[in-house]
């Protein structure tokens, strides 16, 4: 049982004589959730308490599923019975107890994307308060075309009861005597009365592509040409079309004019038709509804529910700026209202760091007896903007659709909307908060932790970072490996204490004495034999004329400031450049000058593997097909007539009949959470009790999922299928997982290392791999793995790109493309390309060159001390250094360990 040690003033005094002393941690005692070894534990309240530890080793266990989970339930169970049971709430924590936990508050590692619908503005809640002012302080144009410059009257007027008779909104223009009705504020909302009447406030407008609808005129209706047919419920259609007199079997190219005319554009009705079975026999229908290519799209975006739905449908379509509003999202009416000479929807399109300056003008602009009212909605503006600018976000635009935003830019508004509302006693679970920030940005977000620590709160923060960890006041350590070889508390103190402490994993990079680079560099830039990758992007978002280049069968890194252009020049841009050529199809508009090696991308994110709990390490490796062909095969098996099916917990003719497959049943308490219970049935194994009695080697299938990787490596030697699916687990360093463990649960980590799995044993000459933020959830020593994993891939012939603000991986990379200054307008440019040690080196000279004082290398008592100028000397190939932030980090991240 791992028990941390006693932190700062946990025993201090009673602040009052006779009176129960107040609580100074919460304390967890028998924490057993997942992996957790009945750990006894104590997080400090009002401090900010980071906790570290491996891959897998149970952190998230303890923040989410016992501080979180444990302070979200009592905190509910204190609500009335009817909001309760409307209310999804959590199930009891699996702890003897938990002492002392205030009510709690989570920001997990993936934000859920919002709508189209969503803007910058809109979820910063910033837009609210434009409105506002420009619906109290605009400056009004009646419909005689006549302007009314701004006045207390009018405000006053905005302000009166929305009741009949009231007045409210009603003005006279002093020049015609006309009266009028002024905008209010809801008026101006894109999602209410202020929407496009031609785009319903979306900004683009859709037209069916035509394009779209047939596939290769090669192939036949029979071997699916009609694209549009594709979608779900619409597989029969070719058979309708042959009783309307379409030849299904000729090529698309062939058909006649009218038999094209019946696909495109056939009237719908019911027909008469004769289905086969597979078994031979003939199913008859009377009424079957036919749908041409076309309204097989329009009908099925009609019901279209999911976002899954919507996606299907909307991959027909093609989408264009609105040529009402021109993307503005409103009516243009009330574009004729203006503040200090902007209409809303060019104050919509400045920057959240362009706000302050449109304060000042708006104030200077405005008469005296309004600047108290004025200041006053700018009051609101500025608490909303503070934080935003804190941690880094002063690129994005207001009008930025939500969609497009990054896990780590949704995860920082999600932080600032937590900050404005200045609670007290409330503990915050932060999950990876680091997700996408530049090391520049980490000061804005240890500010912000600061505030949160100010106003009386308690923050619980799961990361790696290394200088997020090193200024927090009381780390835990969870290990001292993963899966079942963690789940105990290693190590707790502050940072300097785990510095110190030989026990300790993450001690020696807080320390600075853990070993960095990994291999010595081997790639020559200038060899005859090295080919590039070159890529010139024309004009998209804030890429104007920008040229980069990466070099085939090696390892790149593209870094930069939130904003700056990462996503744009890869995702964007190369990615669907290098498909383009795959496909013979054009490059992206933007696109200029494209050159490539390669022939195909493998894009690897972090996303959840798996939808629900079905499916499975073993199941989405390919493991568990392999075991049900061999537990099928058994004599015992063939004699009961068990096979392959019957070796599936998804299909009726294995699974236990009372929990379908799930090992758990759900009891709905009503008011009370859902209670979760073991199935009694299977006792959670998934099967019926006739396939668990089948055995191979003494072992049943459920005994085989419950095994480890590494465990399973040791049982199936005689299997070489099996055997070398699990060899490529546990060399991605997934050995710790178990064969039967739920996929939605992996970290971003290990869903990505598990997708890599699968392309570790082939030939990747002509592939190029695309990691976007492959660090998520990896402790430093994970990172090591992930660099050997990187390493083999390139091994067998592959072109890695990574999207990264990791400094280990910008160390151990061949080539470095460093993009910025900053974000938004401030970004766009490459300061730095090149081998990464060759750049630090070049900047270290340049440095001294200036004779600026050395930055310091120290970790647990520095971690935020980075200077932000730097030397002015050009790199050779004439961009400059002294903007790029990236390399000043990366210089003193490396400290000593860059040697000659």
């Amino acid at each position: 049982m791992g028990r941390s040690t006693p932190h700062p003033g946990h025993q201090g005094k009673n602040p009052m004589p006779n009176q129960p002393s107040t609580p100074t941690a919460i304390e967890v005692r028998g924490g057993a959730v997942n992996n957790l070894k009945d750990i006894d534990v104590d997080i400090p309240l009002h401090r900010f308490v980071a906790i570290s530890g491996l891959s897998g080793s149970g952190k998230s266990s303890l923040a989410m599923g016992i501080l979180y989970a444990e302070g979200s339930r009592r905190y509910l169970e204190a609500l009335s019975t009817y909001t309760r049971r409307r209310i999804s709430q959590a199930k009891a924590t699996q702890a003897q107890s938990v002492r002392h936990i205030p009510s709690a508050l989570a920001l997990r590692q993936r934000p859920g994307v919002p709508s189209e619908r969503s803007t910058v503005g809109s979820m910063t809640e910033i837009f609210n308060v434009i409105r506002l002012i420009f619906s109290r302080l605009g400056s009004v144009v009646c419909p005689n075309g006549h302007r009314l410059e701004p006045t207390l009257k009018i405000a006053q007027v905005m302000d009166l009861p929305n009741t009949p008779g009231s007045g409210m909104g009603i003005l006279t223009c002093p020049e015609c005597g006309v009266e009028f009705m002024a905008h209010s504020a809801e008026d101006f909302s894109f999602n209410a009365a202020g929407a496009c009447p031609t785009c319903s406030g979306t900004g683009q407008v859709r037209t069916l592509d035509e394009t779209k609808l047939i596939g290769d005129p090669d192939l036949t209706l029979d071997d699916g040409v009609v694209q549009s047919w594709h979608l779900p419920g619409r597989n029969f259609m070719p058979t309708v079309a042959r009783v309307l007199g379409v030849r299904t079997d000729v090529p698309w190219k062939d058909l006649t004019d009218r038999e094209r005319d019946i696909v495109l554009n056939g009237q719908e009705t019911q027909v008469s038709v004769d289905f086969p079975t597979s078994t031979g026999r003939v199913f008859h229908t009377d009424n079957t509804l036919y749908e041409n290519a076309h309204n097989a799209v329009l009908n099925f975006g009609k019901t279209a529910k999911s976002d899954r739905s919507l996606a299907q449908a909307n991959r027909f379509y093609h989408f264009s700026t609105c040529p009402t509003c021109h993307g503005t999202r409103l009516d243009p009416d009330l574009l004729k209202q203006t503040v200090a000479g902007m209409t809303i929807a060019d104050a919509d399109d400045l920057t959240l760091g362009d706000l302050p300056d449109w304060q000042r003008k708006v104030l200077d602009w405005l008469p005296n007896n309004m600047q108290e009212l004025a200041h006053r909605l700018f009051a609101d503006l500025e608490d909303d903007l503070q934080p935003l600018l804190e941690l880094g976000l002063d690129y994005l635009q207001l009008s930025r659709v939500g969609n497009t935003l990054s896990t780590g830019e949704l995860q920082r508004i999600q932080l600032s909307r937590t900050l404005r509302t200045e609670t007290t006693g409330v503990l915050y679970v932060l999950d990876e908060p680091s997700v996408g920030l530049h090391p520049d940005n980490i000061r804005g977000l240890i500010h912000v932790f600061r505030q949160l620590i100010a106003q009386g709160n308690s923050l619980v923060v799961v990361d790696h970072d290394v200088d997020i960890i090193a200024q927090a006041d009381w780390v835990i350590e969870i290990g001292p490996g993963s899966g079942d070889a963690g789940g105990t508390v290693v190590a707790a103190g502050t940072p300097a204490d785990l510095a110190d402490d030989p026990q300790s994993k993450i001690g020696p990079f807080l320390a600075g004495r853990a070993p960095l680079l990994q291999d010595a560099p081997t790639f020559d830039p200038a060899a005859k034999s090295a080919k590039w990758i070159d890529i010139t992007v024309t004009d998209r978002f804030n890429l104007h004329d920008v040229s980069a280049r990466f070099p085939a069968k090696r390892m790149s890194v593209v870094t930069g400031f939130s904003g700056a252009g990462k996503t744009t020049l890869v995702l964007d841009s190369l990615v669907p450049s290098i498909e383009a050529r795959k496909a013979k199809k054009a490059l992206p508009a933007w696109v200029g000058a494209f050159e490539s090696p390669v022939r195909q991308v493998v894009s690897v994110d972090s996303t959840p593997v798996g939808k629900n709990t079905r499916s499975s390490v073993a199941t989405y490796s390919g493991i568990m097909d392999r075991l049900r062909r061999l537990y099928a095969s058994l004599p015992e098996s063939r004699e009961r007539g068990f096979g392959i099916a019957h070796f599936s917990y998804n299909n009726k003719e294995g699974q236990c009949p009372t929990c379908q497959g799930l090992g758990r049943i759900t009891l709905d308490l009503q008011f009370l959470p859902d209670m979760e219970q073991v199935c009694p049935t299977c006792n959670s194994n998934r099967y019926k009790p006739e396939i668990q009695a089948i055995r191979w080697n003494g072992r049943s299938i459920v005994d085989v999922l419950a095994l480890s990787v590494r465990e399973a490596l040791d049982v199936f030697g005689d299997q070489p299928d099996i055997e070398h699916e699990l060899e490529l687990l546990d060399e991605v360093g997934l050995g710790y997982l178990t064969l039967g463990e739920d996929t939605p649960t992996l970290s971003g980590g290990e869903a990505q290392r598990l997708k890599l799995a699968g392309h570790m044993d082939r030939r990747q000459a002509s592939t190029l791999f695309v990691f976007d933020e492959p660090t998520v959830g990896l402790h430093p020593l994970d990172v090591q793995t992930l660099l050997h994993v990187f390493r083999r891939l390139q091994s067998q012939g592959a072109t890695l790109l990574v999207i990264t603000h990791d400094l280990d991986l910008m160390a151990n990379a061949d080539w470095l493309v460093d993009l910025g200054p900053h974000g938004g307008a401030a970004g766009g440019r490459i300061l730095a390309a090149g081998r990464p040690l060759d750049l630090v080196r070049q900047w270290r000279a340049a440095d001294a060159a200036a004779s600026k004082p050395s930055v310091e290398t120290g970790r647990h008592d520095d971690a935020l001390q980075i200077r932000h100028d730097g030397p002015s000397h050009p790199a050779d190939d004439g961009t400059s250094l002294a903007q790029s932030l990236t390399l000043n980090y990366l210089s003193r991240h490396l400290g000593e360990q860059l040697g000659s």
